[in-house]
Formats: structure tokens, C-alpha cells, sequence
């Protein structure tokens, strides 16, 4: 059982896997930093000095003066600003995976053309530059 699990665990797509996910974890941190201190202070500077970070509602009644002072509190409350830079997040990285996609695609849609053409009389594949079918022996034409 031992061998089994170290040949799966040695295959290409699960270690793939592993790469992507680890790879995708460190992607979404940077993302989030983007988020967090390049994207949304010049956001929150336009819409009147707002920090997404600490916009929430209060549920207690208590009147917090900030999310962190709710949270030490324990009350309750719906932070929706942080909601607001998770969804930008996500965009951001749905975005860039819309691209690495698109691109790929791109890529796949070029392919080389065919190097074979098929003789007209016996339907069999021969190379492009050839002159006389190799099943036949009849001459194609240009």
C-alpha cells in the first residue's frame, strides 16, 4: 500500500497540483496586498477618505469606534468592508486567470499546420511536397 501511495503521490498532475495550489496561495497573498495598500487608498481617497478596511455595521447598539474596538469588544457586527476588498481581490485574480486562459487558448489555436495532405485518389496521407501518392503510385496535382 505504501508503494501505491508514493506512485501516486509521484505522478505528474498530482505534484502539478501541488505547485499550482502552492503557487496559487503565494499569488493571493500578493493580490491581496495589492488590494489592500495600492488599489483601495486611492479608492477610499476619491470616495471622501473612506477606509474599506474598517467600514462595518453595528448590530449591538454599543456604537464602536472602530471595527477593531467591536472586535475587542466581542460585538457583534458585519464588516463589509472587508468584504468589499475580498470581492475586488477576487477580480483581480479572476482577471488575471481570464488572461493566463485567453492566452493559452491563443496559443492553441495556432497550431502548425497540417504536414500531410491525402491522395485524391486513394484517400491515403502523404507528405505535402510530394508529387506521385506512395499507396497508388498516381500523380498528384498542385
Amino acid at each position: 500500500m505504501i508503494k501505491e501511495f508514493r506512485d501516486f503521490i509521484a505522478r505528474g498532475n498530482v505534484i502539478d497540483l501541488a505547485v499550482a495550489v502552492i503557487i496559487g496561495a503565494a499569488f493571493g497573498k500578493i493580490v491581496t496586498s495589492l488590494v489592500e495598500g495600492i488599489i483601495m487608498p486611492p479608492i477610499g481617497m476619491l470616495l471622501g477618505n473612506v477606509d474599506f478596511t474598517n467600514l462595518f455595521i453595528d448590530l449591538s447598539g454599543q456604537r464602536p469606534v472602530s471595527l477593531a474596538d467591536a472586535q475587542l469588544k466581542g460585538l457583534p457586527v458585519i464588516a463589509y468592508g472587508m468584504f468589499l476588498n475580498d470581492v475586488i481581490s477576487f477580480l483581480i485574480i479572476a482577471f488575471v486567470v481570464f488572461l493566463i486562459v485567453r492566452q493559452i487558448n491563443k496559443r492553441r489555436e495556432q497550431a502548425p499546420a497540417p504536414a500531410v495532405k491525402e491522395c485524391q485518389y486513394c484517400l491515403s496521407s502523404i507528405p505535402l511536397a510530394a508529387t506521385r501518392c506512395s499507396g497508388c503510385c498516381s500523380e498528384i496535382g498542385e
